[in-house]
């Protein structure tokens, strides 16, 4: 899923100032805000990433995660070609099924346990659409923001089926990175880890991280107690570099899910509006203008029964990003 909120603002992402010694080892707790995508039918997302407290987790921009979604009531997912730029989209679910097309001439099916991660770097667009199996629909939609001497890159789609791990009461699926000895083939611009985690009532389990990597943990259901400190369904537990091992502890009386992101952190800013990525004001505008008059930049969708996504209208302002702090 992308970001089509008919109104979307300008998100100016810096990494957040650095840790004091006291803090290296502390969880802070990130909660998400709602986000409708459209109309009274639309699906609702609870947007994690960015936030006012914390724009990136390692190059991890942008989280959304949806559902259980009765695709009876709001109508399931249907959106149509919409462009990308300056980024790579990484799409997980936990239940349904989705529909992939791209102007690379990618045609795929996501369904959980797979992963599906396509690179917009200069551009691309694609339409997702949930398929007549579906009743259900429920995953996460995470965006990486790629370096400045990869934000042009050439288009591409990648899918993976990671196999289970089990470890301590646990499953744990590891679909971008490297964790325990499981190592994901999927080719990134940035190191990163991305591993669905699924604990069993009561189960308890401590995972070696790199810990130069920052961490977070997104909980989908069930509590969950992140090094000691407790986490609700759609919290975000977020760790500074400095801390070498994770320990996670199921407290509900059923399973508990989350997915456990990672990566060094991104030094780099960015400006961040709709579904672009870019360095500056100039660089959305150009990209906005270029899917208006629908450039060969970002390709065309064969297959959708529909049209184009038209962008929204830019704020009357510059889009201006801010340097990252200083570090201590």
């Amino acid at each position: 899923m992308s970001n089509v909120e008919r109104d979307p603002v300008s998100t100016t992402c810096t990494r957040g100032p650095e840790a004091t010694e006291p803090a290296l080892h502390r969880v802070e707790i990130l909660t998400p805000r709602d986000v409708p995508l459209g109309g009274p039918r639309s699906m609702s997302v609870r947007r994690t990433l960015p936030q006012r407290a914390r724009s990136f987790v390692g190059a991890w921009c942008f989280a959304d995660h949806y559902g259980p979604d009765d695709v009876a009531r709001r109508g399931g997912m249907d959106l149509p070609p919409h462009p990308h730029t300056g980024l790579q989209t990484v799409t997980w679910l936990f239940d349904g099924e989705v529909e992939h097309r791209d102007s690379l001439g990618s045609h795929a099916y996501v369904r959980p346990g797979e992963l599906n991660l396509m690179t917009g770097g200069r551009g691309i667009c694609h339409s997702e659409v949930s398929t007549d199996r579906t009743t259900v629909l429920h995953g996460v939609q995470l965006w990486v923001a790629l370096p400045n001497e990869h934000r042009e890159a050439e288009r591409d789609f990648q899918r993976y089926v990671p196999s289970p791990i089990r470890k301590d009461g646990a499953e744990i699926r590891v679909f971008l990175g490297s964790l325990l000895e499981a190592v994901s083939p999927v080719r990134t611009f940035t190191p990163l880890l991305g591993a669905e985690l699924i604990l069993e009532p009561g189960a308890s389990l401590t995972l070696g991280v790199d810990a130069t990597f920052e961490h977070g943990l997104l909980v989908d259901e069930g509590d969950i107690e992140l090094n000691g400190t407790a986490l609700s369904p759609a919290q975000l537990g977020f760790l500074r570099p400095g801390t070498g091992s994770l320990t996670l502890r199921n407290t509900s009386p059923a399973r508990a899910r989350a997915v456990l992101l990672g990566g060094p952190p991104f030094e780099e800013e960015i400006v961040m509006w709709w579904n672009f990525i870019g360095r500056s004001h100039d660089d959305i505008v150009r990209a906005r203008q270029d899917w208006e008059e629908q450039s060969e930049r970002f390709g065309a969708v064969e297959g959708y029964a529909g049209e184009r996504l038209p962008a929204p209208e830019l704020p009357n302002a510059t889009l201006a990003p801010r340097r990252n702090p200083p570090s201590s």
